[in-house]
C-alpha cells in the first residue's frame, strides 16, 4: 500500500489532487494512467481509503466528501468498540468515501506499475519474512503427504542473523501441530489415564450403590422393629385387665 501524504502543504494537496483529478473519486476506484506529475507517469491506483488531518478515516459506502456522525457498534470499521457493552452503538464521526481537499492522507494500492520506480516502494524487493508454523499448512505450501517430514521444508524459509554481540544465528518458526513419536506417546498416556479414571470412577460408584442399598436395608430393619414394639405396646394397652 502506497501512503500519499501531504502534511500541512495545503497548495501541494490541492494542487495534486485537482491536477490528477482525484477529486471526487470514490474508495476502491482505480486512477487513471495519465499523470500530470511525472512521479506517478502510467501508474493504475486504487484508492483504498484516507483520513482528514484531525484523524478523522474514510468509511466506506458513506457517499459524501465531507464528515458524517454515524450510529456504529463495536467490530464495524473506523470504530473499535472497546469498554463498551454487547450490542451498544454510538455515535462516531467518520468521512465519506469521496476523495476531497480535506484529506490529509490517501491511501493507494499500485495496481499496474509505471514507468518510474517509486523510490521505497517499487525499487527494492522485501522477501517474505515468514512462512506458515502450522503442519497442515506447510504441507500444503509444499504439497506433501502425511509421510514426508515437514521439519526440513521450514528450512528454506529460515533466517540468519547477526546479532549484537556480532554472533551469527539462524531462527526459524517453531511447527505447531506436529506429529512425532513423542505427541503420540503423550497422547496414548492421555488415553490410558482417562481409561483408568473411568475404571476407577465406575468401581467407586459400585461401591457406593453397594453401602447405600446396606445403608436402606438396616434402615427398613430399624423401622420394622420400631412398628413391631409400637404394636406390641398397642395390643398390651388395649386387652381388659383381670379384675381379681
Amino acid at each position: 500500500m502506497y501512503l500519499l501524504t501531504f502534511a500541512n502543504d495545503m497548495v501541494a494537496q490541492s494542487s495534486f489532487l485537482r491536477q490528477e483529478n482525484l477529486l471526487g473519486s470514490q474508495w476502491r476506484c482505480f486512477g487513471r494512467d495519465k499523470y500530470v506529475w511525472q512521479e506517478f507517469k502510467g501508474y493504475v491506483f486504487k484508492i483504498m481509503g484516507g483520513c482528514d488531518k484531525q484523524g478523522f478515516p474514510m468509511k466506506q459506502g458513506v457517499l459524501t466528501p465531507g464528515r458524517v456522525r454515524l450510529l456504529l457498534h463495536r467490530g464495524t470499521p473506523c470504530f473499535r468498540g472497546y469498554g463498551r457493552r454487547d450490542g451498544e452503538r454510538r455515535r462516531k464521526s467518520v468521512r465519506g468515501c469521496i476523495v476531497s481537499q480535506d484529506l490529509s492522507v490517501l491511501n493507494l494500492v499500485i495496481v499496474k506499475k509505471g514507468e518510474n520506480d517509486l523510490p521505497g516502494l517499487t525499487d527494492v524487493e522485501k522477501p517474505r519474512m515468514r512462512g506458515p508454523k502450522r503442519a497442515s499448512k506447510i504441507r500444503k505450501l509444499f504439497n506433501l503427504s502425511k509421510e514426508d517430514d515437514v521439519r526440513k521444508y521450514v528450512n528454506t524459509y529460515r533466517r540468519t542473523f547477526t546479532t549484537k554481540s556480532g554472533k551469527k544465528v539462524s531462527k526459524a518458526p517453531k511447527i505447531q501441530r506436529l506429529v512425532t513419536p513423542l505427541t503420540l506417546q503423550r497422547k496414548r498416556g492421555r488415553i490410558a489415564e482417562k481409561k483408568k479414571r473411568i475404571v476407577k470412577a465406575n468401581a467407586d460408584a459400585a461401591e457406593y450403590q453397594k453401602l447405600l442399598a446396606t445403608r436402606l436395608k438396616e434402615q427398613r430393619e430399624r423401622r420394622s422393629e420400631s412398628l413391631a414394639k409400637k404394636r406390641s405396646r398397642l395390643s398390651a394397652a388395649s386387652k381388659p385387665s383381670v379384675t381379681a
